[in-house]
């Protein structure tokens, strides 16, 4: 029995626990760079995780089990699309059963339960972030499905391992439709992580902000698991841009290929922080009723790149 898939599985999970909070870091040192301010160094989330787990938890009197059960729902969806994603190798265990859809199913299931634990309470801000977080959903996921479809089009499956042996091996380079996705995808992440000029993940404006009007209930570990996942989702979208993309590095089913592929997941994500801060700085946070706009660009990119599959190619 080959206990290579399982190894590089596990350690693929144990990478993005591990880096998500850098890559956060890394991206505020990067902003606080470019905007003249003093930064806070590349591990002061980690710092901030630990201060919130040893915190003690508080709780609503009327807080239901949705409420308690929400944050290891949220923290346990962002562990296992770790797991999905073939960060390091293409020959991981899940790669027969969980493709480009179930990843999008597992964020979906996290925002729902989110949203329910952001109402459950009571408050007028978790109601009303909950009504924008769904609002925004409504219209990011058809846009990431669309973009998504395209890639698997010219990839011939929604497989990820799949898309990146296609990639890889230069059968799908410089089409136009990947061009169309990967612009369309670039804006739904935007959406999706909650960043500029989605939503400023640095506020505490009860007015402007969405996500985190969601969690003002919560405290310690469970805001914690909240933090966490979050940074995770942020790392996980840079990487599956990485794979959808540009797959180059991965490893192929060897120790060494795999230590190589850590190496240029590290760069990529270097290099994903950079652009994310130079669209940050240069644009300014939308206001709610121009999303639309916004995220239906976003679809209208996606859907031309599935035309212009069939057209062009």
């Amino acid at each position: 029995m080959n206990l290579y898939p399982f190894a590089a599985e596990m350690l693929q999970i144990l990478i993005i626990l591990a880096i998500a909070p850098a890559f956060v870091g890394w991206v505020r040192m990067l902003k606080c760079w470019l905007q003249g301010r003093t930064t806070a160094g590349l591990f002061q989330p980690y710092r901030d995780l630990m201060k919130l787990f040893a915190k003690d938890v508080i709780l609503a009197e009327n807080a239901s089990w949705i409420f308690r059960f929400t944050p290891y729902i949220v923290f346990g969806t962002a562990t296992l699309a770790g797991g999905i994603i073939p960060m390091l190798s293409v020959d991981l265990p899940l790669a027969a059963s969980a493709d480009a859809i179930v990843l999008v199913a597992l964020f979906a299931i996290a925002r729902f339960f989110t949203s329910l634990a952001g109402m459950d309470i009571g408050t007028a801000f978790g109601g009303m972030g909950s009504s924008r977080e769904m609002t925004i959903a409504s219209l990011a996921e058809p846009a990431m499905l669309m973009a998504i479809f395209t890639v698997s089009l010219a990839a011939g499956s929604t497989s990820l391992s799949q898309i990146v042996q296609v990639v890889f091996s230069g059968q799908s380079v410089l089409r136009p439709s990947l061009a169309f996705a990967f612009l369309a995808f670039v804006l739904v992440s935007l959406a999706e992580t909650g960043r500029i000029p989605v939503d400023n993940p640095t506020t505490h404006l009860e007015l402007t902000m969405i996500h985190e009007a969601m969690l003002l209930e919560y405290s310690g570990r469970h805001l914690a698991l909240f933090e966490w996942a979050g940074m995770m989702k942020l790392t996980l979208f840079m990487a599956l841009g990485a794979v959808l993309f540009f797959p180059w590095g991965i490893g192929t089913g060897s120790i060494i290929a795999s230590g190589l592929a850590f190496v240029f997941l590290l760069l990529k994500l270097a290099a994903a922080g950079i652009v994310l801060v130079l669209i940050e700085t240069g644009l300014a946070k939308m206001r709610l009723f121009r999303l639309t706009e916004f995220l239906g660009s976003a679809f209208l990119m996606a859907t031309l790149g599935m035309l212009s599959f069939f057209i062009l190619e």
